[in-house]
């Protein structure tokens, strides 16, 4: 075998919801894309704001100097300076454009973090259900991967948390609004992650670093708050995307924004910068950076996605599936009528239908439905998901 073997691993173990959706080709080649209902993968189909086409076009136009040329490795200071004002803002906390380095997304931004972060055998936990990357990313840089659970409406679990801390924990990765669940942590549950972990760090005589992943903040439906964790905790680091924000997920660009109550924030921001430069290819895109500084409060039309959840949620409760309302994001994480979530799967993809189980997310026994798609793929699908429960409850009753 020519590959390493913790990559063979890892490609034993690899992404379900990628799976899912080389699945999908094959059925709209066998089918027709329109007799196939793809709900496996995350990509936004809410058209970017009027503001973003404006000001690509501007930017474009423009007559700058190396306008496709290298960056400095934090970003363009012009840039960094508007996402600090606009943090500024929304925490009220004192951030400066020295808080802020650009990213690749939040999934660039949270491998520059980690290996900012970690030494060999430092422990990183995660929340189940997870986003299904998270755990490849600690594993980049020999962190362990710990978990913890949250509770049965997936918010979080303050004593789980606690139980899963140890001497060795260097971090936890929080997600809000979350993939896959939509779930959206109170301020409350914020404030009581944050006492939890200052206790922690009193107890072992260290730092516990809280890393918010915050790819879907600004999806958030019926009037609810996302709480600033900068705000809430002095040791705490943001990933922020614009892919789902301007619907812009090709584009890859996003940000770290460090709190300044860090000790030795400037250290880290300039570790932030080193990593970025020396792991060659997070640097976050020239073009966007430019286009980017000028739309920070500027956003897709969230009423578009929560008419889609409602439209899918009514539909599922009609069929019999039980589920949690999510708050955000753009995911539905629904119990599967079958103990094994996999094998529902297969009974879905029997009515052309494509999500993605739960296994993958760290969370048997649901499975995960995105919901970023057009409306008539919602509607279209409905006779085959009221097919697949009722196949279900035969199997049962056999």
């Amino acid at each position: 075998m020519s590959i390493s073997k913790k990559i063979k691993a890892s490609l034993d173990h690899s992404s379900l919801i990628r799976k899912m959706f080389d699945e999908g080709i094959i059925l709209k080649q066998k089918h027709g894309a329109h007799k196939v209902f793809d709900f496996s993968l995350g990509n936004p189909n809410v058209d970017h704001p009027r503001e973003f086409k404006r000001e690509l076009i501007k930017v474009a136009d423009q007559e700058i100097a190396l306008k496709h040329g290298y960056t400095p490795n934090a970003g363009y200071p012009e840039t960094r300076e508007a996402v600090a004002r606009k943090i500024s803002k929304t925490s009220g906390l004192n951030m400066t454009a020295d808080h802020i380095v650009m990213s690749c997304g939040a999934g660039g931004a949270l491998n520059v973090i980690l290996k900012s972060l970690l030494d060999p055998g430092d422990e990183v936990i995660i929340l189940k259900p997870y986003f299904v990357e998270y755990p490849f990313y600690i594993e980049n840089y020999n962190g362990v991967v710990k978990y913890a659970a949250t509770r049965d409406d997936f918010s979080l679990d303050i004593d789980a948390i606690a139980e899963a801390i140890t001497r060795k924990t260097k971090a936890i990765i929080i997600n809000s609004p979350n993939n896959p669940t939509g779930r959206v942590y109170s301020k409350k549950s914020i404030a009581d992650l944050a006492r939890l972990l200052k206790e922690k760090e009193r107890a072992f005589h260290k730092a516990i670093y809280l890393l918010s992943d915050e790819a879907y903040a600004e999806i958030v439906f019926d009037g609810v708050a996302m709480p600033s964790v900068l705000k809430a905790y002095p040791n705490s680091i943001v990933a922020y995307s614009y892919s789902k924000t301007l619907s812009l997920p090709g584009e890859r660009i996003g940000y770290i924004a460090v709190n300044p109550g860090i000790h030795e924030s400037d250290y880290l921001v300039n570790a932030l910068i080193l990593c970025t430069r020396i792991m060659g290819f997070v640097n976050a895109p020239a073009l966007m950076q430019r286009i980017v500084a000028n739309l920070q409060h500027i956003s897709v039309d969230v009423n578009v996605y929560q008419r889609k959840r409602d439209l899918l949620c009514a539909g599922l409760a009609k069929a019999g599936y039980k589920y949690v309302k999510p708050q955000g994001a753009f995911y539905l994480f629904v119990k599967s009528p079958l103990p094994d979530d996999q094998e529902f799967i297969k009974v879905l993809l029997k009515q052309n239908i494509l999500v993605v189980p739960g296994s993958g997310f760290g969370a048997p026994g649901y499975f995960r439905i995105a919901f970023c798609v057009d409306d008539k793929t919602i509607v279209h699908s409905m006779d085959g998901f009221a097919a697949a429960i009722r196949e279900c409850k035969e199997r049962v009753n056999k």
